[in-house]
């Protein structure tokens, strides 16, 4: 398959307006055949989601086979081709339970988008900036709950979230460091020891901003904690959690090769507005904006490539966009070597954007998925 006409990016330059070649799933220097006119549209990598939920009705934390499924191939129709979907704070059993689910879904391999990771966004939190997190199940940082979890999934656990302020939460950065990406969240902690976790090994902060202390003048906070490291920051892009002005701040401040966009779903994305749950717990959906009952947002119905276009209208270059959306989630789960950019001899998993930046096709492993070229 060859691609003709359309601007394919290219994480140093940009975007050229090159051939692309594809054969036998793998993009390639050239390849014979008849080309397909992309004239106007753009070619970017597949996405990679490093911190969702659920979709369509579905959640990981269900631990339901089916569930999974669902989810895995509502994100493929949406150009995301890698999923690291997330936990909850949830009791060891139903923690277990979803890793073993997600260690059937690797070897089964029943289509969708790819299954690269498991993020566990929890039990290791702090009660104050739980969020929507059920503060029945949190708990201090367990380096042997964590690794036991890792086996369970069949070392599929790539990241866990973890509040520097609790007790032990130093040695577990420590500890489990090299054996997973750490990352900050759910904090009331302070700069100091934002910056000790950062020191200890966490290289990650989970969603900027959301359910940690605010990025003030006279104390900075964990936001400035990371921004004084070389940590990554997610950033959750749905017009709901996050400023236009805040966004435009951080890939500033952090520059874009620091930045990625997670888009946070939980079930009710892909799905109309309504009573849905989230964690066990309830949560309400109106337009782009989920709640509990106490108002607390409640994570994002807005998936992955819609936030990322998204921060384009805010006005962050596509570029940027782009890199924070594909480039830098795939590195940050080890994965850059295979996916993330349209490189020779890289996975050929794409999606095509209309001139206006709609979704017009999808591309996984050389082969339309979605839409049509």
């Amino acid at each position: 398959m060859r691609l003709t006409g359309a601007r394919v990016f290219d994480p140093l330059k940009g975007f050229n307006n090159r051939e692309l070649s594809i054969w036998e799933g793998k993009i390639v220097s050239r390849c014979d055949g008849e080309g397909v006119d992309l004239s106007g549209c753009w070619v970017i990598p597949g996405l990679t989601d490093l911190h969702f939920h659920g979709c369509r009705g579905a959640d990981f934390s269900d631990a339901d086979a089916a569930g999974l499924q669902t989810m895995a191939d509502y994100e493929l129709s949406r150009g995301v081709t890698q999923i690291c979907p997330a936990g909850m704070t949830l009791d060891e059993p139903q923690l277990v339970a979803i890793c073993r689910t997600a260690a059937a879904h690797k070897k089964n391999a029943g289509g969708g988008a790819d299954l690269v990771g498991v993020n566990l966004e929890g039990p290791f939190l702090s009660e104050k900036k739980k969020g929507a997190q059920n503060g029945a199940w949190l708990r201090n940082p367990d380096a042997e709950l964590l690794l036991r979890l890792k086996k369970e999934s069949g070392d599929l656990v790539k990241l866990v979230s973890v509040a520097p302020e609790l007790p032990g939460a130093l040695e577990f950065i420590q500890r489990v460091k090299d054996e997973v990406v750490v990352s900050v969240a759910h904090t009331a902690c302070d700069y100091d020891q934002a910056l000790a976790a950062f020191d200890a090994g966490a290289r990650e902060a989970t969603h900027l901003f959301n359910a940690m202390n605010p990025f003030a003048h006279r104390d900075p906070g964990p936001v400035g904690a990371a921004a004084d490291s070389d940590c990554m920051v997610e950033l959750i892009c749905d017009g709901v959690h996050i400023h236009p002005s805040m966004v435009r701040a951080v890939f500033k401040l952090f520059g874009a090769d620091r930045v990625i966009l997670i888009s946070d779903t939980m079930r009710a994305a892909g799905m109309s507005d309504g009573a849905y749950t989230l964690g066990g717990q309830d949560v309400t959906v109106r337009g782009s904006l989920a709640t509990l009952a106490d108002g607390t947002i409640a994570g994002s119905v807005t998936d992955l490539m819609k936030c990322m276009t998204t921060a384009v209208s805010f006005g962050i270059p596509l570029k940027d966009a782009v890199t924070a959306a594909a480039v830098n989630p795939a590195k940050a789960l080890g994965i850059y070597d295979r996916v993330g950019s349209l490189d020779v001899g890289k996975e050929a998993n794409a999606a095509v954007l209309n001139p206006d930046l709609t979704l017009r096709a999808v591309l996984f492993h050389g082969e339309v998925a979605f839409g049509q070229l």
